[in-house]
């Protein structure tokens, strides 16, 4: 059964970044943490199974997303870089030591697992992220059709 207490989350424009490849990226850690509320329970060697996989597919992700958004930065020489990559660090770090622990044979619940997720993106995207959104939006170029682009002349500008 899913846990009645926790809410699954719902994509809106306050996770919206208008970059659709850190969209996208966000989306899909969205549907992992909502996989994880309405995963129902089955047998323990399932579990075990779903933990597992679930577990090995969040690394694999915020590896990919971290570097995707970190290269960004860094290509518009994003001043809060430091900052932000920091966070990633200890996110990482966090997560590592979850699967560590399941590894090892320590209980981990899916419901804290996934509270634990949920709070952090909703924090980390609603107030971290927000601030390297607004500055890709400072720096970029309207093109015809009114989207924003990031073109190498305005990280030259800068």
């Amino acid at each position: 059964m899913p846990e009645k207490n926790l809410e699954l989350i719902t994509w809106s424009s306050t996770l919206t970044c208008g970059i659709k490849l850190i969209d996208d990226q966000h989306k899909q850690l969205v549907d992992m943490v909502n996989d994880i509320v309405t995963h129902v329970a089955g047998n323990e060697e399932q579990e075990k199974r779903y933990l597992s996989e679930i577990l090995q597919k969040v690394a694999r992700y915020i590896k990919e997303h971290f570097a995707t958004e970190e290269k960004i930065m860094i290509t518009t020489k994003f001043s809060g870089y430091a900052v932000h990559k920091n966070a990633h660090e200890k996110f990482t770090q966090t997560v590592a030591e979850n699967i560590k622990n399941f590894a090892s044979g320590k209980r981990l619940s899916p419901v804290f697992f996934s509270r634990f997720l949920k709070d952090w993106i909703l924090s980390h995207i609603a107030v971290m992220d927000k601030q390297y959104f607004e500055y890709l939006r400072k720096i970029a170029t309207t093109k015809a059709d009114g989207k924003l682009s990031i073109t190498s002349e305005d990280v030259k500008s800068l």
